[in-house]
C-alpha cells in the first residue's frame, strides 16, 4: 500500500527522474569521501589548525557515516524510504554549506560530523530505490548506472577537489554540493512515492549502541593508527579493545534476542554472504590502490597534482566502459563469468603495477589503470545484481545498508594495511640497501659513480636520496603484489555463488512506483 503518491506523470519519465535524483545523491556522498583530501593543507592554513587537528575533517565524516549506515534499514522501514531520503539529502546539503562557511577547525569538524550522519543513508537507500523501480530483467543495467556513481566518485574526488582548490578555494569543495543537493530534494518530492511505514518494529537500542561503539572505535583505530605508530600507542590499543568488545556484545546479543538490530535472516542467503566477502575485496581494491597510486605518481614519479589526478581518472574510464556493457552481458554470460573476468583484469593490472618506476611511460600507466577499472566494473555489477536480488523485498533495504557498511570497512581496512605496509617496507628496504654501501662495493668504485662517493658530504647526500627513492619503489611494489595476491585469493569464492535460483520478484509496494 502506498502511503503517499506523487503527481501522475508518465511512468518512464518518473522512473527516469527518480533515477537522476538518486544518482545525484549517490555521487554527492561518494565524492565527499575523498574530495576534501587534497584541500587539507589549505584548510590547515586558513583555520590555523595543526596537522593532527585538520585530519579530523576526514575522520569525523568517515566515523559518522560508518556508524549511521547500520540503522538505515530500520529508519526506512519505520518512517518510509522517501521521507528518510529527502531528510538526509536536505541535511547533507545544509551541512555542506555550513562546512563551506566554517571559520574555525571546531566548526568544520562538527559540520563534517553532521554531513557524515546525513550522508550515510544516501548510498544504501538510492540502491534500494533503483532495485525497486526497475523490473528484474533491467536490474543489471540499473546496478551498472548506480555503480558508476559509487565507484567513480571516490576516484574523481581528488581530481575535482584539487581543481576546485587550485583555481577557486577549498570552500568550493563543499559549496559544489549545493545545486545538486537542492535539485535532488525537489526531484524526490515531485516524482517519488512513499512507502507505508511499519510502526510496529521495535528499535534494538543495545544492538545499535554496541555496533556503533565497535564501528566507531575500529574506524578511529584504522584512521589514526599510522599517525600514532599503531600498537605502540595506548590510544590505538584502547580503541582495538573497545572495538573487539563492542563486536562481541553485538554478535552475542543478536544471536540471543528475537528481534535483533540487524536481522539474522539476511545472512541465511548464500549469495548475499558470498557477495559481502567479494564486496570487502572490492572495497580494498578500489580505495587502497587509489591511496597508493596518488602519492606514487606525485612523490615518486614527480607528476603535478592535476596531472596525477587525470592519470588516476583513467581508471574511471575503464569502469564506465565495463559497467555500460556488464548490465547486458550478465543476462547472457552469467555472474560467475563476469566476476572471473573482473578478478582476472584486476590481477593483471596489479601484476604490471609491481614494476612501476619513474621510468615507466605514461601509456603503460594509462592502460594499466583502464584495465583495473574494467576489472572493478565487471565485479561490481554482478555482485550488486545477484547478491541483493535474491534477498526478500522486506530485507532489501537492510541488505543494502549492510552492503555499504562492508564496502566502507573494506576500504578503511585496506587503506590502513597498505599504508602501514608501505611505511614498514620502506624502512626495511632502506636498511638493506644501506648495508651494501661499503668501500668494498664494486659498483661504487666505477667512474660513473664518482658523485656517489660516501667519503664526501655531497656523495652521502646523493646516496641517501637514491637509497630512499629505491626503498620507496620497492615498498610500493610489495604493496601492489599483496593486493594482486588478495585478488587471486578471491577467485575460489566465485564457485560459491548460486546461479540456479531465480531472483526474487519485484516487490508489490515499491519505494518509488512508476505507475
Amino acid at each position: 500500500m502506498i502511503a503517499q503518491r506523487a503527481p501522475a506523470t508518465s511512468p518512464s519519465l518518473r522512473r527516469g527522474m527518480i533515477t537522476v535524483c538518486v544518482m545525484m545523491a549517490t555521487i554527492m556522498q561518494a565524492l565527499d569521501t575523498t574530495i576534501a583530501n587534497v584541500a587539507l593543507p589549505y584548510m590547515q592554513g586558513t583555520l590555523s589548525a595543526t596537522l593532527d587537528q585538520v585530519s579530523w575533517v576526514l575522520t569525523s565524516y568517515i566515523v559518522a557515516a560508518a556508524i549511521m549506515t547500520a540503522p538505515v534499514g530500520w529508519l526506512a522501514g519505520n518512517f518510509g524510504i522517501k521521507k528518510v531520503l529527502v531528510v538526509c539529502a536536505a541535511g547533507f546539503t545544509v551541512a555542506s554549506m555550513l562546512c563551506g562557511i566554517a571559520q574555525s577547525i571546531e566548526e568544520i569538524v562538527l559540520y563534517r560530523l553532521l554531513q557524515g550522519l546525513f550522508g550515510a543513508a544516501l548510498v544504501p537507500l538510492s540502491q534500494a530505490v533503483m532495485l525497486n523501480i526497475y523490473p528484474i530483467e533491467r536490474r543489471g543495467w540499473a546496478m551498472s548506472i548506480w555503480g558508476m556513481g559509487v565507484m567513480i566518485g571516490p576516484i574523481m574526488g581528488p581530481t575535482l577537489g584539487g581543481w576546485l582548490t587550485e583555481y577557486y578555494s577549498w570552500r568550493w569543495v563543499f559549496f559544489i554540493n549545493l545545486p545538486f543537493g537542492i535539485a535532488t530534494v525537489l526531484g524526490l518530492l515531485a516524482f517519488m512515492d512513499e512507502t507505508e511505514p511499519r510502526r510496529s518494529s521495535q528499535f534494538d537500542w543495545f544492538g545499535f549502541a554496541s555496533l556503533a561503539v565497535a564501528i566507531g572505535s575500529l574506524q578511529l583505530m584504522l584512521d589514526r593508527g599510522e599517525q600514532l605508530g599503531w600498537f605502540d600507542s595506548n590510544e590505538i590499543v584502547l580503541e582495538a579493545v573497545v572495538a573487539a568488545t563492542g563486536f562481541y556484545f553485538f554478535v552475542a546479543h543478536s544471536l540471543t534476542v528475537p528481534r535483533p538490530f540487524i536481522s539474522i535472516e539476511i545472512f541465511r542467503d548464500r549469495n548475499f554472504v558470498v557477495g559481502l566477502l567479494f564486496m570487502f575485496v572490492c572495497g580494498v581494491l578500489l580505495l587502497a590502490s587509489a591511496a597508493l597510486m596518488a602519492p606514487f605518481l606525485q612523490g615518486v614519479m614527480g607528476y603535478p597534482i592535476l596531472d596525477a589526478g587525470w592519470l588516476l581518472g583513467t581508471r574511471g574510464i575503464g569502469m564506465m566502459m565495463a559497467m555500460l556493457v556488464a548490465g547486458r552481458l550478465i543476462m547472457r554470460l552469467g555472474p560467475r563469468t563476469l566476476l572471473f573476468v573482473g578478478l582476472a583484469c584486476s590481477t593483471v593490472s596489479l601484476y604490471y603495477s609491481i614494476d612501476f618506476s619513474p621510468e615507466t611511460p605514461v601509456r603503460t600507466i594509462v592502460w594499466t589503470s583502464i584495465v583495473q577499472g574494467i576489472g572493478l566494473g565487471f565485479m561490481f555489477v554482478p555482485l550488486n545484481t545477484v547478491a541483493l536480488s535474491t534477498l526478500p523485498p522486506a530485507l532489501r533495504t537492510e541488505g543494502t545498508a549492510m552492503w555499504t557498511l562492508i564496502r566502507n570497512l573494506g576500504s578503511s581496512i585496506g587503506v590502513s594495511i597498505v599504508i602501514a605496509q608501505l611505511t614498514n617496507k620502506t624502512i626495511l628496504m632502506h636498511a638493506r640497501l644501506a648495508e651494501s654501501v661499503t668501500p668494498f662495493n664494486q659498483a661504487l668504485a666505477e667512474p660513473t659513480a664518482a658523485m656517489l662517493d660516501p667519503s664526501t658530504d655531497t656523495g652521502r647526500a646523493l646516496l641517501e636520496q637514491l637509497m630512499t627513492q629505491q626503498a620507496t619503489i620497492m615498498a610500493y611494489a610489495n604493496d601492489f603484489k599483496l593486493m594482486m595476491l588478495m585478488s587471486l585469493a578471491a577467485m575460489p569464492l566465485i564457485l560459491l555463488i548460486h546461479t540456479q535460483r531465480a531472483p526474487t520478484p519485484p516487490p508489490a509496494e515499491p519505494a518509488a512506483s512508476t505507475h
